[in-house]
């Protein structure tokens, strides 16, 4: 997209917003079936989590993909975009039995990652088909809050319970119709994932009814110029042929599926924020913006990088600023940036702001969450509203407060 598009978004839904670029996301979909071009069956389920928004789950379900969701409610947002429920993984962490009954009425595909819920489950639902997601024990991610393979993990359940697993599958005469795993995200050791990935092909061998083997997601993406990635055509060209073999060794030709959210929507997004004030102290330049981590916690959270630059003068002398937002604590989105000169007024521009940015923002001082756009077609379509102080009171119920009594003070004589 273009500055003058991303200024004309601005100044028409105000700031601060969320931008995403459709055509980014299709490109980077195309990309990743094209590396895979060579499997007979290949299903890419988006992860919803990463950005749930309605509008975006339709652009995901006609480009064909279907839907990774970790909550009942992503589940109910998937079917109201129109997706079809065995288009549909659904792959909780520590919820409830009853939680994992209800998707399972909806009749969505059930992945279950721990020994208890399935026992559980496959007792009182035998007839059901069961993904069972396994802890290969490997560290494939580069940050250890968003690995999640690792011994150290409360995800899957262990490659060395799967004794366990099978007793419980034999007693309860339930159907494995899957095996999945997910390592973590910011894989950038290809070979490293296919060690994970061969762990999954030798517990796979153990189930005679697979439907489709799961390999997660996590590809990293670039967050600067010249940055590392996953080489996701590299890793297609390798697990392509290692899954062909294995299929033939299988004896029937499996899908091999893939939950990408960060790698189809972080490039694609854009926040949009507009400078309050530009305050110089002993040491700093501050860019104080209409914004804070209640709409941006990635930073943060993370540490994680976002490309800032002035789109309402590109052209201007570059000096470093440190980019901060109006919340009551720290909240630091860049220090030191050469950024172009920066004034009252001016829009900023923060890359890679597609993935687990809206999608965790909050409330917090009471602010509103911001507007969301969509650019389709060349053209800007507003997919969720600027909250208002409306949506702040929605769900709060008033209830009578009185004063308490004040006791009477008595002054006595002395």
């Amino acid at each position: 997209m273009k500055h003058t598009d991303l200024l004309n978004i601005a100044h028409t839904f105000g700031s601060p917003t969320y931008v995403y670029d459709a055509q980014k996301i299709t490109s980077q979909y195309e990309r990743l079936t094209k590396a895979f071009q060579n499997v007979t069956n290949l299903k890419l389920h988006y992860a919803v989590k990463a950005l749930s928004n309605l509008s975006i789950l339709k652009l995901m379900k006609s480009l064909g993909a279907g839907l990774d969701t970790v909550s009942i409610q992503e589940v109910q947002l998937g079917l109201a975009a129109g997706f079809d429920p065995n288009e549909i993984m659904y792959t909780p962490n520590g919820v409830s039995l009853e939680e994992i009954e209800k998707a399972a009425q909806l009749g969505v595909k059930i992945n279950i990652d721990n020994l208890s819920i399935l026992e559980q489950f496959g007792s009182k639902h035998p007839t059901i088909p069961v993904c069972i997601r396994i802890n290969p024990h490997v560290m494939a991610g580069g940050n250890h809050n968003i690995s999640v393979g690792h011994i150290d993990s409360k995800f899957g359940i262990s490659i060395h319970q799967i004794p366990h697993v099978l007793r419980i599958v034999e007693l309860t005469d339930m159907h494995i119709n899957g095996i999945h795993m997910h390592t973590g995200s910011d894989i950038l050791d290809i070979d490293v994932f296919l060690y994970a990935s061969e762990i999954l092909f030798n517990t796979a061998k153990n189930f005679k009814e697979l439907d489709f083997i799961d390999f997660g997601s996590g590809f990293k993406v670039p967050y600067k110029k010249d940055d590392i990635q996953t080489n996701v055509e590299e890793l297609g060209e390798k697990l392509t042929t290692r899954f062909n073999e294995f299929c033939q060794e299988y004896g029937k030709e499996l899908s091999l599926n893939f939950e990408p959210g960060k790698f189809l929507v972080s490039e694609s997004g854009t926040f949009l924020a507009e400078v309050n004030v530009v305050k110089q102290t002993t040491s700093t330049v501050f860019a104080g913006i209409d914004s804070g981590f209640n709409h941006l916690i990635r930073p943060m959270l993370y540490n994680s990088y976002h490309h800032i630059e002035n789109i309402s003068n590109p052209e201007g002398r570059e000096r470093y600023y440190s980019v901060v937002g109006y919340i009551c604590e720290t909240d630091t989105f860049g220090n030191n940036r050469r950024i172009s000169e920066i004034r009252e007024g001016d829009i900023l521009k923060f890359n890679n702001a597609g993935a687990y940015c809206f999608s965790m923002a909050s409330n917090y001082n009471s602010r509103y969450r911001p507007a969301e756009v969509l650019w389709y077609n060349e053209e800007a379509h507003l997919i969720r509203k600027r909250e208002t102080f409306d949506d702040i009171l929605k769900n709060q119920v008033e209830i009578t407060i009185s004063s308490p009594k004040k006791e009477e003070t008595v002054l006595k004589e002395v």
